[in-house]
């Protein structure tokens, strides 16, 4: 089969797979909105991610439209996000504490926006996408850093 066919035939998919995970979690746009919205709510207050955040997004709007586009993507495989999330992190100063209080304000976040199968299907991915952020992020650095002289 051509790869024209394939692209066509996957592309005709997506809808189904999106509306089945719609109805098995209750996840939807206005959900992810909520969701992403009062998540970085919690960031913007929290005392350890907010100063992170604040040195960096001056215009909210335009990150958290980005954001919903992204969790559509993750969450309901419509592939709205069409970005790079490691780059964008490479420089921030984080490790592996903030990637858990991170975690923990999104689980918390999802838990009161979503439904519970909801909660648990953008929960894991957030899991996963912490632990391949986190993962990059350090693999980057380390490749940066020079190699200290031998004695």
């Amino acid at each position: 089969m051509p790869a024209l066919g394939r692209t066509k035939h996957v592309a005709s998919v997506r809808p189904e797979i999106t509306a089945a995970i719609m109805a098995e979690t209750g996840l939807d746009e206005e959900v992810l909105r909520d969701l992403v919205h009062g998540f970085y709510g919690r960031i913007r207050r929290d005392p350890v991610l907010g100063p992170i955040f604040s040195a960096r997004i001056i215009d909210w709007g335009p990150h958290l439209e980005r954001m919903v586009a992204f969790w559509s993507s993750v969450a309901l495989m419509t592939g709205r996000y069409h970005g790079r999330p490691v780059p964008a992190h490479m420089a921030l100063p984080i490790d592996g504490a903030h990637f858990e209080r991170w975690l923990d304000l999104f689980r918390a976040t999802a838990r009161e926006t979503c439904t519970p199968a909801g909660a648990a299907h953008v929960t894991l991915r957030a899991e996963r996408i912490a632990r391949s952020l986190l993962l990059a992020v350090s693999e980057a650095r380390a490749a940066s850093d020079p190699i200290p002289a031998l004695r």
